[in-house]
């Protein structure tokens, strides 16, 4: 098959650039499965996607101008209905046949498949492939429907009177197969040959692009554009580099690959510069600096060798003149009044204590049915000192109510007022100017962490009980009132909250039971109406994100499940607890073990009566293979119950190996079920103990297949 390169491009007004990428990859990606699917484009043919603020284009390799054709089996009716008695042509099956291009020639070709009523006509085709121009239009299509658009904009084509909707309106199309026009349209526009490049710097107007291949080439050298989008961005990340390395020893832009993909999405040919401002902001919290910096100017500051930042800050220009000292005093003015604005809130608020700004969080509305901002905190305060009694040795409680009183306060500033991203931090440098404890301050800042997947967690003990109370008393008092999340949507991130209050247990929990621990949590909401106790639905939804956080790590959902449906009280053993039960499943014995305990649990769930083992008599055993079994389980269950204790897990289930043989003997000699009721009991209170001895780490029946 004959086969070119094609380039497809729609040249629009800016495109959003936080969506660029995406757009960009899923233009191509369509495009070329919709071609694909069509016999149009080879399967293993690269696919090159181009995103600039003012085009999405893509890049496909060996396209057929026409596809194969294909042989397809045409279903008619059933023969029934087409054939007569005499095996001839009903008039249905020839206005079938009529339908399909087909006449009464053709009914030789039919053939029979199936038997009885059942049996249908069918009738071997062939149909021709797809041309490029039809394949192409449809797949042109499909792409700019399925398009991820964030928000669509209506337009009127030049006649006046049409409307077209896309993410912007739309102003050219190029289809090019190798050199030759491919007639297509889109978005009221017919495919040519001609682009634009930069509005500013661009050698031509318009660019005509003579080759599918020559495309990005023709733009860089022609138009001053670079239409690769990770292209692009490389550019800007070298020139970033570089320009730090030249602005001083040591020095680096700050790691923000967002605002670096926003950038790349801003401009079309890069060109960073190297800018100042005044070094008098520098006594302004860096973060507040580098926040507004990054956020409102999409500007990169340059950081020292030690992470401080300096006064100095690169810009990504889209243009470059000879003498670009226009541009960067144009950006050092236009960043100083943000910079002000920042060391003015600063200021300002300080003026302030966090301890005055306490009575103000009862005029915050946290929930309509939880209350104010203060009511929470009040809330906060009651989990936190309970659960700092907990964490050993010995705890300074008062710290820790000391911090929740404050925790919320910089909600009420000025500057986080502005900057909402900067909550915690500035109650950090706010607390540490009032004189606050070292403790307390840094624990208002980590009461938020981990605030994201691989977030770190409270550096001390102080945040570590403030930040679990926070969490907890949103997802229990949410839960409270019925706002739980629903398949994917949760409106107030409780899917989050779970995961960090799961890795801090998890982490630096020890000693904390779960269950007990939201128990406590429940009283503090007092007389909230129609507040219900969670705490049992908290803890299922709390061991289902666990699962799902120990399944992403690795773990198999048979491991998993049979941790978790002991339900683990202190969630600092269960990575142990897996590791052991990996370990056990290991061994040659496993299964046999497994499969026992399974039908043990069968056992016990039918049978009424005691299954706690408590009725179990040692004087009542009679057969040698119940006798054997009791023996090896006081031999082996104290051993498991020692290692268990002392939390060695994988060893106290490695202990359990010994149990095969007397089980595997037990289960093919003694009928549990005996006529003696008494006998029956006692057999029923031998395999509780067996159960209990065995599932301690784990239910190992959930291991069974």
């Amino acid at each position: 098959m004959n086969t070119q390169n094609l380039l497809v491009e729609l040249f629009v007004e800016e495109l959003p650039p936080k969506a660029l990428p995406v757009l960009g990859e899923s233009f191509a990606r369509t495009l070329a499965a919709s071609l694909q699917a069509q016999g149009l484009a080879a399967a293993d043919g690269a696919v090159t996607p181009y995103a600039s603020p003012r085009r999405l284009a893509a890049h496909l390799t060996a396209v057929a101008a026409r596809a194969a054709d294909k042989a397809v089996a045409q279903k008619l009716m059933p023969v029934a209905v087409g054939l007569d008695a005499d095996g001839k042509p009903t008039p249905a099956l020839l206005k079938k046949l009529g339908a399909l291009g087909l006449d009464a020639d053709a009914a030789p070709r039919l053939r029979r498949e199936g038997e009885g009523k059942a049996e249908t006509l069918f009738i071997d085709t062939v149909a021709p492939g797809a041309s490029l121009a039809e394949g192409l239009q449809r797949a042109l299509a499909e792409a700019i429907a399925k398009l991820p658009i964030p928000k669509v904009m209506a337009y009127q084509l030049a006649d006046g009177w049409t409307t077209v909707k896309f993410v912007r309106p739309a102003h050219g199309l190029v289809a090019l197969h190798g050199a030759d026009l491919v007639p297509v349209q889109a978005l009221g526009l017919a495919a040519g040959r001609q682009t634009h490049g930069h509005r500013f710097e661009a050698q031509y107007d318009p660019i005509h692009v003579s080759h599918a291949d020559a495309y990005a080439d023709t733009l860089r050298e022609q138009g001053a554009v670079i239409a690769s989008f990770d292209a692009r961005r490389a550019e800007i990340a070298a020139q970033l580099q570089a320009a730090a390395a030249t602005a001083g020893d040591g020095l680096r832009p700050i790691d923000a690959a967002a605002l670096l993909d926003e950038v790349t999405a801003l401009v079309e040919r890069p060109n960073v510069l190297l800018c100042e401002f005044d070094p008098a902001f520098l006594a302004v919290p860096q973060e507040c600096l580098i926040l507004t910096m990054k956020a409102n100017q999409k500007y990169f500051p340059l950081l020292d060798a030690a992470g401080k930042l300096t006064h100095r800050f690169l810009v990504v220009s889209n243009i470059s003149p000879a003498d670009p000292s226009a541009v960067v005093q144009g950006n050092e003015r236009v960043v100083r009044p943000r910079l002000a604005d920042a060391q003015f809130f600063f200021e300002q608020d300080r003026k302030k204590r966090l301890e005055d700004r306490v009575p103000g969080l009862d005029k915050v509305v946290y929930h309509a049915r939880l209350g104010s901002l203060g009511e929470r905190m009040r809330r906060v305060q009651t989990m936190a000192s309970i659960i700092a009694a907990q964490i050993p040795p010995s705890f300074p409680v008062g710290l820790a109510e000391r911090a929740a009183l404050l925790a919320k306060t910089d909600l009420l500033t000025d500057m986080v007022g502005e900057f909402p991203e900067l909550q915690g931090i500035m109650g950090r440098y706010y607390a540490v100017h009032d004189g606050e404890d070292p403790l307390v301050a840094e624990a208002i800042e980590d009461h938020y962490k981990p605030r994201f997947s691989g977030d770190e967690l409270p550096r001390s003990d102080v945040g570590f009980a403030l930040a679990l109370a926070d969490k907890t008393e949103t997802l229990v008092g949410l839960f409270g009132i019925g706002e739980r999340p629903t398949g994917d949507k949760d409106p107030f991130a409780l899917r989050r909250h779970a995961l960090g209050i799961l890795r801090m247990l998890m982490e630096r929990g020890t000693g904390i039971e779960l269950s007990r621990f939201l128990r406590d949590a429940v009283p503090v909401f007092g007389p909230v109406a129609g507040f219900a106790d969670p705490s049992a639905d908290v803890q299922t939804f709390l061991y289902d994100r666990l699962a799902n956080l120990m399944r992403e790590q690795g773990w198999t959902a048979q491991e998993v499940d049979a941790v978790l449906a002991q339900g683990p009280e202190i969630l600092a053993e269960v990575p142990r607890r897996l590791e052991a039960v990996r370990a056990f499943d290991a061994l040659p014995e496993a299964t046999a073990l497994a499969a026992a305990n399974k039908r043990v649990g069968n056992i016990l769930r039918k049978s009424e009566g005691v299954k706690d083992g408590s009725g179990f008599d040692a004087e009542l055993l009679v057969e040698p293979a119940e006798i054997a079994l009791s023996q090896a389980l006081d031999a082996v269950a104290p051993q498991a119950q020692q290692l268990y204790a002392a939390g060695d897990y994988t060893a106290a289930l490695k202990a359990l190996a010994a149990l095969k043989i007397p089980v595997d003997t037990f289960f093919e000699q003694v009928m549990v079920n005996a006529e003696d009721p008494a006998l029956r009991a006692n057999r029923l209170a031998l395999l509780a103990r067996l159960q209990r001895a065995m599932n301690q780490v784990a239910d190992l029946s959930r291991l069974a297949t």
